[in-house]
Order: C-alpha cells, then structure tokens, then sequence
C-alpha cells in the first residue's frame, strides 16, 4: 500500500511535491532535503487482531498506521507566516488526496488519525500526519 499511496501524491496533476520518497530516502535526509517541498511516505505501526477463523488457515484484521512527512522551507519573511501558510496547503493537499482513498482492492478507506509538528528549524519545517487503513491478512499475504 506504501508503493501507491506515494505514487498518488507523486503522479497527481497539481502535485505540489518536488519529491515524493519513503524510509530508506527519509532515513539518509540530515536537515533538509535536497529538494523541497519533499513528502516521505513511510510505514509506522501494524496492530493485528487475533485470528477470526476457528478452524483453516489464519485469517486477522490488521490496521496499519502510515505516516506522511511533508518537508517546506519558505524564508521569505522573518516570522515564519510564508512557510505556515505554504505547510497549511500542503496538509489540506495531502489529506484531500488520502481521505477515502483505497490503495487497492484488499485495504479499507484511508482515515486521517492525527498531525503534528516534527521540527521547525532556520525556515525548515518538518510535519507528520498519520492516516490509517486495515486489511485481512490469511498466512502468507500482505498488501
């Protein structure tokens, strides 16, 4: 589901994102990317129920927490309300592209769960909204 969720904010035709990535580019990011405004789709947390079936192979409900962090910059005046206003549109962006989204035909509607402020240095802010989907997984299958 990570795959699509990215490609949706990638290949949307306003996309305001210069890039779109996931853990492993998040992960080698010091203080900013490269590129900007960058969104970083990555998986947070699975919570799996127990098995629904009482007999046959395994069959849980899971619900998987994914995160999206969206990185600005915008220094164009000293207090900081150019890259509020710009990291405003850019949540309204995301959240109009992942509420009731579907990634595909085995997860549920996206939800929005929460979002909050990662870092805010030198003009750089660093968001995180957390959507939420959930899947049935029988043994071996995964989305």
């Amino acid at each position: 589901m990570i795959p699509e969720m990215q490609a949706r904010l990638r290949t949307a035709p306003d996309t305001p994102f210069r890039l779109v990535a996931g853990a492993t580019a998040l992960a080698q990011v010091k203080d900013r990317p490269v590129t900007m405004p960058a969104a970083f789709v990555i998986p947070l947390e699975d919570a799996s129920e127990p098995n629904s079936r009482m007999a046959g192979p395994v069959l849980q409900r899971t619900q998987a927490d994914v995160g999206v962090i969206i990185i600005c910059e915008n220094m164009s005046d000293p207090l900081g309300q150019a890259v509020t206003d710009d990291l405003t549109e850019l949540k309204k962006f995301v959240r109009r592209n992942f509420i009731g989204f579907v990634p595909n035909e085995r997860c549920d509607p996206v939800e929005h769960v929460s979002g909050s402020i990662l870092r805010a240095r030198s003009g750089t802010v660093w968001f995180q909204d957390i959507f939420a989907t959930a899947y049935y997984q029988e043994e071996d299958s995964t989305p």
